[in-house]
């Protein structure tokens, strides 16, 4: 055991002279790892980052909502005959909210796409959301400043109004919204709260953080013709074990409003968070796919160069491995020398592309969500080491395996 531990300390103390002997050659040669690594880790910080935003904004939406809607999300339906469906008037609100009794609160939701300015800042395209007092019981949101507005102001249709986070900041850099009269195409409207961040960039015009909040009597009496769109009915189960039975309500209260015989096709769909999460998840496969292969490509042009590299290293030393071979150096250790000398070339890069692609994920943390996680510390060691054992092995066992007096005749 100490024999095989000295040879262990001697072929690192020469492979790393090699290495030190050979320092633009051996910087030139990682580069395939570097980039190989950087991906890998760039990759997998850049996923984490979404995955997190993703699920907070999700949560903020309520895992135990339903969306009584004309519209299916991500349906394989032909459009145009969801598009004949009949839209969802505020009297069969009314009537749902009556008949439904497993939900734990129902709101309607219907919205537009307006204009929000304060003073000299202005934000086009702005998702208005209208909606009543009850939409707070069917999201998980927290406020930075102030609150939702209350019954009596939506049943009064008061123009006031909550801000999404990114809107306030936006329209308020120094804060300070609450209280203040912001201007949504022309009226004004008082902002009586400001969420904190919530969402998510995946979630789209989902992101509340991107969204106004308003009475929906102040949507319909300015905004919308309520013959016009649709509204959505958002539907809280009590609890998550409870969705499907609350669906199944869902269904039978709506057809019954409706009039709908046994058989007909349902005229309006019941959408779930479900299909957000699936289309998520098909998005970040196809960028995990596409990034395994960026990875796998410069890994093995990384292993081939080492590989070569390794090949050069073992001719341009035959003289130094006959002598250490004549002199009683074993296969097992001339074999370990090149394979360690290979792993530390790759170890190298495998540092370096780690760097790299931390200080890439501040930078793109600037547009995208990252997260550097301490597995990716792992990931690296690892690609790197078996990158470096893969690399050695062939140049490795042929030097191994040279016979010594061939060797000493080498020039």
């Amino acid at each position: 055991m100490k024999v095989l531990i000295y040879e262990l300390k001697e072929a690192f103390l020469i492979a790393l002279r090699a290495v030190r002997a050979n320092k633009v050659r051996t910087i030139l040669t990682t580069l395939g790892i570097v980039i190989g690594v950087a991906s890998v880790v760039l990759m997998s910080t850049a996923i984490k980052g979404i995955d997190n935003s993703f699920e907070q904004g999700i949560s903020s939406m309520g895992a135990d909502v339903l969306y009584l809607d004309k519209w299916e999300w991500f349906s394989n339906t032909e459009w145009w005959k969801i598009r004949k469906r009949p839209n969802i008037s505020m009297a069969e609100v009314e009537q749902f909210q009556q008949l439904s009794k497993l939900s734990a609160a129902v709101a309607p939701t219907l919205w537009s796409m307006e204009t929000v300015k304060y003073q000299e800042n202005s934000i086009e395209n702005v998702f208005l959301c209208g909606t009543t007092a009850e939409y707070l019981e069917t999201k998980n949101f927290t406020f930075e400043n102030g609150r939702f507005f209350n019954e009596i102001e939506s049943r009064g249709s008061r123009y006031v109004c909550v801000l999404g986070f990114e809107i306030a900041e936006g329209l308020f850099p120094r804060g300070n919204a609450v209280g203040k009269t912001v201007k949504i195409s022309g009226l004004d409207f008082r902002v009586v709260g400001v969420l904190a961040k919530q969402g998510s960039f995946m979630l789209g015009s989902f992101n509340p953080d991107k969204r106004v909040f308003l009475p929906i009597g102040c949507i319909f009496k300015h905004y919308i013709n309520s013959n016009v769109r649709s509204i959505t009915i958002e539907i809280k189960a009590p609890n998550t074990g409870m969705v499907a039975d609350v669906k199944e309500e869902s269904i039978g209260i709506m057809r019954k409003i409706r009039g709908l015989k046994v058989g007909e096709d349902n005229n309006f769909s019941v959408n779930q968070q479900e299909g957000l999460q699936q289309n998520y998840n098909q998005t970040v496969g196809v960028i995990q796919i596409a990034g395994y292969l960026i990875t796998g490509l410069s890994l093995f042009v990384g292993a081939i160069g080492i590989m070569n590299i390794m090949f050069v290293s073992v001719r341009e030393r035959t003289k130094e491995i006959g002598i250490r071979k004549a002199i009683g150096a074993k296969r097992r250790t001339i074999l370990s020398q090149f394979i360690l000398e290979s792993s530390m070339i790759c170890l190298i890069g495998g540092f370096i592309g780690f760097i790299i692609a931390v200080l890439l994920s501040m930078l793109v943390n600037q547009w995208l969500p990252t997260s550097v996680q301490y597995d990716s510390v792992v990931v690296a060691i690892v690609i790197s080491l078996l990158t470096g054992v893969f690399a050695g092995l062939a140049p490795a066992y042929q030097a191994a395996k040279l016979d010594p007096v061939e060797a000493l005749r080498y020039e």
